[in-house]
């Protein structure tokens, strides 16, 4: 067994996430950012961002991130791991090249990569491998000593991301009427992406209807029904749903989404509901608005009994899990036998992305990859 305070050959740990507007003045420039080369009009976007204008134009994923930046750090500290962790986001400040810079001042050379996206697919990997390769061309531009950056593999099936949602499902059971209770049924929700993307999600051989994207989430739907039977001694129907949908109409997306959903299940004569968004590391606005807001009421005007179970946020297991990944990573890049933690028969995810893995419709430059261009 690896020693479970060694991290080198690492120096620091970079949280790397999606970004959100902190105020109504940001919501339209954080979109534009998001749609960089769509050539969407302003217009537009003032629109979409009502979602976000209707929380004060707040997105809660900043604050999410700044929880969990200090969920690893006390777990690094009260656990001898010398390892500081940074943070940079895609989309919003802290810029991801302003982080990568910064980190690359304070003298760090060997950099691991922890994205807030558990599975695999385009948006979810490649993309933020893509927007790591993007930075550290225009750090070298700068002239600047470029780090070697490698990411932590997926975690969706690591029992420190599992078990806060099983807890979450349960609590939401708990929380229904007594007389619905046992006759609930869940919706594992998650974001849905373009057919054509998830099919191709994954390594090569992963691709297919699909891909590694449905498989991943089916995999993880699967381990906490079960996990929810074996405590409550109920058999509680299931099934894997997609929200959040931003595509053009005639391209085909992942379904059903969660709300045509909530009405089947209703004319199907289910008595509550609860909803599980496991795709999603915290409660940020695709949770609160497509969720809490959509859903919800779209549950109320059916008078379905409905919960939203939590996310994993900033829960300690999950910031334990990420110290786990660490260390076992650490251990790999040092040729160290390791037994990755992984439930399920799927197993542990690769610690390298393969080339070929989530391809993009045009091809990209993607860093810590097989494919990286840079070693």
């Amino acid at each position: 067994m690896p020693d479970a305070r060694d991290v080198t050959p690492y120096d620091a740990l970079l949280l790397l996430s999606f970004g959100g507007p902190e105020g109504p003045d940001d919501v339209v420039p954080f979109l534009e950012n998001v749609t960089r080369g769509r050539g969407i009009p302003k217009e537009r976007l003032k629109e979409v961002g009502q979602h976000y204008f209707l929380f004060g134009g707040i997105s809660p994923i900043n604050d999410q991130n700044r929880a969990l930046l200090d969920a690893l750090r006390k777990d690094f500290a009260d656990h001898g791991l010398d390892l500081p962790v940074y943070w940079g986001n895609r989309n919003w400040a802290p810029y991801l090249t302003d982080t990568l810079r910064e980190m690359v001042r304070d003298g760090r050379r060997r950099i691991l990569v922890l994205a807030t996206s558990a599975y695999a697919s385009y948006s979810g990997c490649r993309q933020y491998r893509e927007n790591l390769a993007d930075s550290l061309a225009a750090l070298a531009a700068e002239g600047l000593e470029l780090p070697k950056v490698d990411k932590l593999r997926h975690y969706f099936n690591h029992p420190g991301f599992l078990e806060p949602m099983i807890d979450g499902v349960l609590r939401s059971l708990a929380e229904l009427p007594e007389d619905v209770r046992d006759g609930a049924h869940i919706a594992f929700s998650t974001h849905s992406i373009p057919t054509a993307a998830a099919d191709t999600s994954g390594p090569v051989e992963d691709h297919g209807d699909g891909g590694a994207y449905v498989g991943q989430h089916l995999d993880v739907a699967k381990l906490i029904a079960d996990a929810v039977r074996e405590r409550t001694g109920v058999d509680h129907p299931w099934q894997l749903v997609y929200q959040s949908r931003s595509g053009a109409p005639h391209i085909p997306w992942l379904e059903p989404d969660i709300c045509d959903h909530l009405e089947e299940r209703h004319a199907a004569g289910v008595p509550a509901m609860v909803v599980a968004p496991i795709g999603f590391v915290s409660d940020h606005m695709e949770v609160l608005y497509d969720l809490d807001t959509e859903a919800k009421a779209r549950a109320e005007e059916l008078g379905l009994p409905m919960r939203r179970s939590a996310t994993v946020g900033a829960d300690p297991r999950f910031a334990a899990a990420v110290r786990e990944l660490v260390v076992e990573r650490a251990a790999v890049e040092r040729g160290q036998e390791v037994t990755p933690c992984a439930l399920s028969a799927l197993g542990a995810s690769h610690h390298l992305c393969p080339a070929g893995c989530c391809p993009a419709r045009a091809p990209r430059p993607a860093a810590a990859g097989a494919d990286s261009p840079y070693a």
